[in-house]
């Protein structure tokens, strides 16, 4: 993906070549044998809180569960409402990470092995019938795998790069970006990390 991508980007889009330039070399980290559950579970904890506290709340969760790096499924549907409350998941995110778990056991969320047989939008249609999981969740999910053609339309760091980019008067809607997006695939991944990037320079 690495410099296919930043190639293509560059060839049909001149105005972000220019910024690619200024950013440098692509890299973005990403795991393919990522494990869907712990990452969405992990998400589910860090949203609306800073880095910190969310990964203190996350350490308190794993430590309920003594000799496990991670919590399974099972286990976090063995744990009461009360002990994860007390490790400080608020009510909604007990109620999130149980209905998550449940939704694992079940088979709705894939394993490591059975996502990389599936395509994003099969992912996302899946993924976002889990409490407390949106759109923007699970492609975050998939641009840590690693898949190529991402485009969060709605990340508002992306719709601000590009905004500073092609210096528009206000934030593209998520429609305009999709659109305008379309002349980045199958790289849009690509595109998504230099317009986050953007607001670093």
């Amino acid at each position: 993906m690495r410099l296919k991508g930043v190639k293509h980007i560059s060839k049909c889009d001149k105005r972000l070549a220019r910024h690619i330039k200024k950013v440098g070399p692509f890299r973005l980290v990403t795991s393919a044998k990522l494990d869907p559950f712990e990452a969405l579970m992990s998400s589910i904890v860090y949203q609306q809180l800073n880095g910190r506290a969310a990964a203190t709340i996350l350490s308190r969760v794993v430590a309920l569960h003594p000799g496990r790096k991670f919590p399974t499924p099972e286990d976090i549907l063995k744990t009461t409402d009360e002990k994860l409350r007390a490790a400080g998941l608020s009510k909604n995110k007990t109620l999130a990470v149980k209905d998550l778990a449940q939704k694992t056991i079940e088979g709705l969320v894939p394993s490591g092995t059975a996502i990389k047989k599936l395509d994003d939008e099969t992912i996302i249609e899946r993924l976002v019938t889990i409490r407390g999981i949106g759109r923007w969740t699970v492609e975050m999910l998939l641009i840590k795998m690693g898949r190529h053609d991402v485009l969060p339309t709605t990340d508002y760091g992306i719709r601000q790069g590009f905004k500073l980019v092609y210096k528009t008067k206000d934030l593209p809607t998520p429609k305009e970006l999709f659109e305008y997006g379309e002349r980045w695939r199958p790289y849009r991944t690509v595109a998504s990390w230099y317009l986050w990037r953007v607001l670093e320079l």
